[in-house]
């Protein structure tokens, strides 16, 4: 094939789906194909696309559209969660040639016999039940750190969710795939590694080839832990029910892992908890809370919680929201229900109506914004660790502490990826914080080296 081909990537969704862009962008590479930006012109473009919420669902066309603006010729490719769960209706959208479905996707250089553009996309997709094996992935260079994926698919049956019917059931990488593959991305001189999964605390189901457990999600923490070269790991979303006190502690006392866990809970409300299928009560979320505020006072917890699900009426709603309001954390994610298809939920009584869910919504987005603040606040003074990003706007760039409060400072491309001592002193108008160095820190320029 023409060495000279290009390809782009566009990804919704997850942590999980950028780790696996990466993987499937790095294949295209060996085959010879040029990677570039997703804004310019390409001769293929793969979208990897998401099934959480129906907005994600209606940005896939917009997304196509902007494809064939920039190459009227090129060659669309979707794969994914809805890839897999509707690959017809992706097959029929306008202009798309290619839908590669679960387990499809990480051979799409396989399926590419020619680039010409077809009147129907072609669906390779198989049954979901199908997809029971492991590809591992991880990504570096699109970011200042790297996402690993150590675990895909899910067991668990909630009412509301498409993801098992997306990816299939619960199963793990090797520990010693995810070393390995640790070790590689400490190669590229990545400060940061940020573990990825459907259900990470479910890690080690069908790590062998079966249901049972060959190691646990503790195993690999500590494993990890060992591995040279990475100043930063951080656990992305864990269950209530599977974070376990050896794990908080472990990572209180531990080389590398940073002070911030992202909990979902979805709803304050035990009643909702059951409908949703939840396996934990509120009560359980209060200990989660608790037993890390003990072990790291200055911990960041982020929470995911959705508005609007079926039988949410404004008592319960509230329940919810008080009960955000009273718990010791840091911000929260805020998913507006959305009916998808084939889920329990979608037959439920008590539809809770849109404009009252954006309602709620709203509600609790601002809800977050003064946590945020107040957690903010309650760590002026400290000092902390920054690892500074690659984006400059306005003039300014920003980075995040090692418990994921968000800092800026004058932009200057050589702290990108860096790590700097520093005391946090205000929160600008922007949100973010500003701060003063505690070290002197050499940055290298084209010119000189300056302290900072």
């Amino acid at each position: 094939m023409d060495t000279q081909n290009k390809v782009a990537f566009y990804t919704l969704g997850c942590k999980l789906n950028f780790s696996e862009t990466s993987t499937i962008a790095r294949q295209f590479n060996g085959e010879g194909f040029e990677r570039v930006a997703f804004e310019t012109h390409a001769d293929i473009y793969v979208i990897n696309t998401c099934s959480v919420t129906e907005n994600a669902d209606k940005r896939f066309k917009t997304i196509v559209k902007q494809c064939l603006k920039q190459n009227p010729k090129a060659f669309v490719i979707a794969v994914g969660c809805y890839a897999q769960l509707s690959p017809e209706a992706l097959a029929q959208v306008d202009g798309v040639d290619l839908v590669l479905g679960a387990t499809e996707k990480f051979k799409v250089t396989h399926y590419i016999n020619d680039l010409t553009k077809n009147d129907m996309g072609t669906v390779h997709a198989c049954e979901i039940e199908e997809a029971n094996s492991y590809e591992s992935a991880y990504s570096f260079g699109d970011r200042t750190r790297a996402f690993l994926k150590v675990q895909d698919g899910c067991d668990y049956k909630c009412t509301y969710c498409t993801i098992p019917l997306a990816r299939g059931i619960s199963r793990s990488d090797t520990l010693k795939n995810v070393i390995n593959n640790a070790k590689i991305i400490a190669g590229k001189g990545i400060k940061e590694i940020v573990l990825t999964g459907v259900n990470i605390g479910d890690y080690g189901k069908g790590e062998l080839g079966d249901k049972k457990h060959a190691h646990t999600f503790l195993d690999l923490v500590k494993a990890l832990d060992n591995v040279e070269g990475i100043s930063r790991l951080r656990i992305s979303s864990i269950e209530p029910n599977l974070l376990k006190d050896e794990t908080i502690r472990f990572v209180a006392q531990s080389n590398s892992f940073v002070p911030h866990f992202h909990i979902p809970l979805q709803s304050g409300s035990d009643a909702l908890l059951k409908l949703m299928k939840r396996r934990y009560l509120k009560d359980t979320y209060v200990n989660r809370v608790a037993q890390i505020k003990k072990s790291m006072p200055h911990a960041c917890i982020g929470v995911d919680v959705i508005v609007g699900f079926p039988g949410e009426t404004d008592a319960l709603f509230l329940e919810t929201y008080n009960f955000l309001n009273t718990l010791d954390i840091s911000y929260l994610h805020v998913f507006t229900y959305s009916e998808r298809p084939n889920t329990e939920a979608v037959l439920m009584d008590g539809v809770v109506p849109i404009n009252v869910r954006r309602k709620r919504s709203k509600m609790l987005r601002g809800l977050s914004v003064k946590k945020r603040r107040a957690f903010y606040e309650s760590q002026i003074g400290n000092s902390l660790t920054v690892l500074f990003e690659a984006d400059n706007k306005d003039g300014f760039m920003h980075g995040f502490t090692e418990n994921y409060v968000k800092v800026k400072t004058a932009y200057n491309p050589d702290l990108i990826n860096t790590l700097h001592k520093i005391k946090l002193k205000k929160i600008d108008t922007d949100g973010a914080v500003l701060f003063e160095y505690l070290e002197t820190v050499n940055v290298k320029t084209e010119s000189k080296i300056i302290q900072l």
